[in-house]
Order: structure tokens, then sequence, then C-alpha cells
């Protein structure tokens, strides 16, 4: 064994995070920590790096935290890097600061031998190699080189000063450092945010074959699937540890909560039975010693809490689309994307019912394209067809996370104030079909994690009752529970489904059909997740010849109803003004640099904020701040992706 936490409890002010933990890490095991939003996970991940410490370490013998000899605990935490001036590489190379003081040693006794034999040196010489095979001292460039490219970089990006790259960049630098370190006990706490699907299969290989412990914070489902042997949950301030992987322990969880329904069913019974004894016999001199002997049995009961299912049957009632749209929904010929620049040519067909995974590497333009097919973008050529009678829901997580409401606003008036001429129990309703449930309606909007704002957004755009969603990365940042009731809501959602997503557990329980952004082109797969992996494995193989779908790109045009001539489409004269261009470009670059500069002078802002003693203790301030300074990183990595377009542009027409 590793490392064990024995009876720990831990709290923030009056408030008990978690409470008589036990948790145990053994040789190579690789951990998933789930549960609920705000229940505990990264904080036990903090206690595991001593970050923080026991609150009842001092007062029980049988508490504490015990560790097999000295392990080297590795932990992603908050980025800030010192001086910005220096290198990526220079930065990634202090990781292997062991490995260069062992090389300088090994120089140092090679020097010494020359001098002649000596045993002692010779087993030091041994020891030391032995040292840089464990560290993989004699492979750290390439291993280096290989993690760099595998996390989008390019190689020449190592030669740039870290301050140029943006809080994303930075993150993935950070959790570079991390993995090339080789913890004996690697902590993730979501690792997956951010990185496309390509790096996280191969994150999840690398994590597989690692030869030393890693314990993960994760919502994402098949990523756990993929890498995990043990569960560990966290509900009610306690947790509980399950052998195997995620699906593993939900198949072990609904056993256990159709035990508690039983049990919970049987407890209610006895409960009603010995209530109607006692009511009935209460005033019966000769029943007193009985009465009072079955409330004490009522009272020591110890009370099975009744289990909380997801249901349906409101969202039904509430959130079913207003009308019907026709068969073809969305149509695009040679569509092409981009913000200054083609990121991506895209020719598809959405028809009514089905729900259309967009998926593929960052920056090509997935999320643009959803923009651009709510008129939040102007297309660069081509075009696209809205089909009669579609009336569309769009949802950005972006926006739903970094929200302006009043923080002290309640759920309820939230809600209300976008629909006013509801009925109080109507709010409470389509609240309570997304997870509102009871006094959670009163939830002031500053006190909301990230799921919640997510579920709150997505219950504004359900109600207007489109019949076609488009919905950008809709399952970031909820928990389990949240994905698992919106993928039950999409699966029985009656209108037609286009969605951007990285969590593939999610793609493949609700996708009947893939877009997928490749490096070279994007290509649209008939069939689920699985038959899309299929299609794609035969085609890289050779196997099948490409067959496209039926023809859907006939007439379409970006106007309704609109179908242009050939010679609309393709033959428009267009004049070349070089220096019209260069200055357009010029006026771009400039708007850039400075929503860039404004975006981070809000994001020092928040980091200023997050550094306040005052808020030491304020779990939820703190959360909300963390989401807005990673929404203004995300917003910078945007921006310098666009300078960097645009800086290329005026290059090659210079």
């Amino acid at each position: 064994m590793r490392y064990q936490i024995r009876h720990a409890l831990v709290q923030y002010g009056a408030d008990t995070i978690l409470e008589d933990v036990n948790f145990e890490v053994h040789d190579k095991e690789k951990i998933a920590i789930v549960g609920r939003n705000g229940c505990g996970k990264t904080t036990l991940l903090k206690l595991i790096a001593g970050d923080i410490h026991m609150n009842n370490l001092d007062s029980d013998e049988e508490c504490g935290i015990t560790m097999a000899g000295k392990q080297e605990i590795g932990f992603l935490r908050q980025i800030s890097f010192t001086d910005g001036e220096v290198t990526v590489e220079e930065e990634i190379k202090k990781t292997f600061a062991p490995v260069f003081a062992c090389e300088a040693r090994m120089k140092e006794i090679e020097k010494e031998l020359q001098n002649g034999e000596n045993q002692s040196l010779l087993y030091e010489y041994d020891h030391l190699q032995k040292q840089m095979e464990a560290m993989r001292g004699y492979t750290w460039k390439t291993d280096m080189e290989i993690m760099f490219q595998q996390f989008g970089f390019p190689l020449e990006d190592l030669k740039r000063p870290i301050g140029s790259f943006s809080g994303g960049q930075q993150t993935k630098v950070a959790f570079i450092k991390l993995l090339l370190s080789r913890p004996d006990i690697m902590l993730l706490d979501e690792p997956t945010n951010h990185l496309d699907l390509p790096t996280i299969e191969w994150l999840e290989d690398y994590l597989k074959n690692y030869d030393k412990a890693v314990v993960i914070v994760s919502h994402d489902r098949m990523f756990l699937d993929r890498v995990i042997d043990v569960t560990y949950e966290i509900e009610y301030h306690k947790i509980k540890r399950y052998p195997g992987n995620y699906s593993a322990f939900l198949k072990r969880k609904e056993e256990n909560l159709v035990k508690q329904e039983k049990d919970y069913e049987e407890q209610q019974k006895e409960i009603k039975r010995l209530t109607e004894w006692i009511e009935k016999w209460k005033n019966t001199p000769t029943k007193v010693a009985a009465t009072r002997s079955k409330r004490m049995a009522i009272e020591h009961m110890v009370k099975i809490e009744k289990p909380r299912r997801f249901d349906t049957k409101t969202f039904h009632a509430m959130f079913e689309p207003r009308i019907e749209s026709y068969t073809d929904v969305l149509t695009a010929k040679k569509l092409k994307i981009g913000y200054d620049k083609e990121l991506s040519e895209v020719s598809f067909l959405l028809q009514k019912k089905e729900r259309l995974a967009v998926l593929g590497e960052n920056g090509k333009g997935k999320s643009t394209l959803l923009k651009t097919l709510v008129g939040m973008l102007e297309p660069l050529g081509g075009s696209f067809t809205i089909g009669p009678n579609v009336e569309i829901g769009y949802f950005d997580q972006q926006r739903a996370v970094v929200n302006d409401a009043d923080p002290e606003q309640t759920v309820l008036d939230n809600f209300w104030e976008t629909y006013p001429k509801l009925l109080r129990e109507d709010v409470r309703s389509a609240l309570g079909a997304f997870m509102f449930s009871g006094e959670e309606v009163e939830k002031k909007m500053g006190q909301l994690s990230g799921g919640e704002k997510v579920r709150l957004a997505l219950c504004k755009m359900f109600y207007t009752r489109p019949n076609l969603l488009i919905l950008d990365e809709p399952t970031n940042h909820m928990d389990m529970v949240g994905k698992e009731a919106l993928e039950q809501m999409l699966k029985e959602f009656s209108g037609t489904v286009l969605f951007v997503s990285h969590d593939r557990y999610f793609i493949k329980q609700i996708a009947t059909g893939v877009l997928e952004f490749g490096k070279d082109e994007v290509r649209q797969y008939q069939g689920g997740y699985e038959a899309y992996l299929e299609e794609k494995r035969k085609r890289e193989a050779g196997i099948i010849k490409d067959i496209s779908r039926k023809d859907a790109t006939v007439g379409v045009s970006k106007e309704k109803g609109q179908n242009p001539t050939l010679e609309d489409v393709f033959d428009k004269k267009t004049y070349y003004n070089p220096g019209k261009i260069k200055s357009r470009l010029l006026k771009q670059l400039e708007k850039y640099e400075k929503q860039l500069a404004e975006s981070e002078e809000r994001a020092n802002e928040l980091k200023l904020q997050l550094m306040d003693p005052a808020l030491g203790t304020d779990y939820e301030k703190l959360m909300a701040l963390q989401e807005k300074l990673e929404a203004e990183e995300h917003e910078q990595e945007t921006l310098l992706e666009r300078m960097m377009e645009t800086e290329t542009e005026l290059e090659e027409l210079e």
C-alpha cells in the first residue's frame, strides 16, 4: 500500500465537507473519485497533496495519514509561472533537474575512475545508472518532444517564451511537466478539460500503462471506463470504495439503489403499521406500555432515505417542440466557415429526429460552424438552407457559465424574469424537470456551480420549445447525474439535435450520426458513435471506398427557401485590391490586440480576487471566480488564434 487516510474529517468554517473518510492507494492502482458537484472531490485531492489538513488530526488516535516510505505526490495546481520570459523548453527542463544532477555525478565518477578502479565508486555508478533508467533519464528529450506534440504544440513552440502563451496553453504546459515528472501518486483534477479527442485517447493509453498510481477526478465517463480500476464515490460527506471501472460502479450503484428502494418501502410500511396501532390503542390504559414501546421503536429506527431518481414526465409535458419540422431540417453545401480566414469547408444533411454529433480536433471550426448556422457569424463562402417550420434553440456553454445575472437573484426569479407570464407552479415545474427541486429554486445565482448554471440555461432554452437544438458542449461543467439526466431528455426528445461535444460517452448514448472535422476534410458518417469508429477504421485500412450519403447539397442557399442558380453560387466576379485587404487585416489585428489586453486585465483582476485571504473559506465564491477566470483564458486563447491567422494572411499578402 502506497498511501492511506483513516477516518478523516475536513471542514471549512462550520461546514463539514468530508466526514469519516477512509481512502487507500495501492501499487499501480488507477483510482477515480466521483460524486455530485461540490461534494468534496477536489477537497480530497488537496488533502492527499498536503495543501489542506484534517480537522480531527489531534483529537483521535484512530485517524491519520500514513505512507509507505517517501511517496512523491504530483498535483496540477493553479498555474503561476514566475518568469514569463523563460522559454517553454527551459520551463519543462526544470522537471528533469534530478536527471541532470544524476548525469553530472556520473560524469564526475567517470573522471575519477580514469585514475584507477574504485569499488565504492563503481557501486555508486551502478546505482546511478539504475536511477537514470527508473527516471527515463536517457530518453528525457525524446519524451519531452513527443509529449509536447501530443498536446497539439509544434516543436518550434518550445523556443517561445512561456508568457506568450494563453492561460489554457500554459495549463497544458504545466500538465506536460506533471506527466514528465512521473510522481509515485499522480493527482489529476478534470484532466480531459480543453483537450481534443486525439489527445484524450493518447492520454488514456499513457495513464493505463503508467507504472505508478493515479487518482483522477473527472466527469468524462468513457475516459474513466478505459483508465481506472477502482472507484470511490463521495455522497453526503461520506466516501465508499467500489472495485472496477465506472460502468462496474454504476451497476453496483443501481443494485444498491434497487435494494434501498425496497428497504425504504418496507420501512415505510412498518412505520405506518406501528403508527396505526398507536393511534388505535393510545387511549387504552392497558395498552400504555405497549404504545410507548412501539413509539420508541419508530424513534430509534435508522431512517432510510427515499432514493432520488430523475423523472421525465414533467419534461415531456412542458418541453416538447411547439411545431413539427419538415424532413430536411438543415442542409449545407460547401459551406466555408471561419472568422477572418477559412477554417473548414462543410457539406452535410440533417434530417428530422436525427441527432448529429460534431467532433474532431480543436481549432478546426466545430463551434464556428454552430455560430454560423445560428447567424452569429457570416459564412465565408458556400451556402446552407434551414428547412420549413424549423425553430432553433441554441445553447453555448461559455455564455451559460459566465452570465451577468444579479448574484443575489434566486434561480426561480431568474427563470421567471425570462418568462414573466408563467404561474409560480409552472416555473417550479419547469425548473424541477432540470433537477432544481424543493429549496434549490431559492438558491442565489451567485452560489450556482458551473453545472447548475448550464442546467438553468438549458431549461430556459428548452422552454422556447424549439424543434432543432443546436448545442455547443452542453455537458461541460455538469456532474454525472446532470449528464445522465440530459442524455435521457435528448433520447426522448421528438425534435432534431446538432451538437458539439468532446464527451465520448455522451456521444455514444445520444448520436445517430457523426460529422467529423478531420485533418484534411469534414465527413459525415451514418449510424451511432460505434458505427462511426468502425467505418473510420475500415476507411483508414482501405477496406471500403468513399461512399457519400445521397446528394444533400442540390440547390441550397443561405437564404431560407431560395434555390440559387449555378451562376449565383460559383460565377460571381470578384475584384482583388491588396491595399484594401491589408488595411482591413491591420484593423482586425488592432481590434484583437485591444480585446486581448482587456481580457488579460479582467483575468488579472480575477486572480487578485482569488488571492484575497477573506475568501479562503467562501468555497462557492472561489468556484465562481475560478470559472470566470477559465472563461477569460479561453477567450484569450481564441483571440490569439485569430491574431495568428490574421498575421499569417498579412505575411502571405506581403
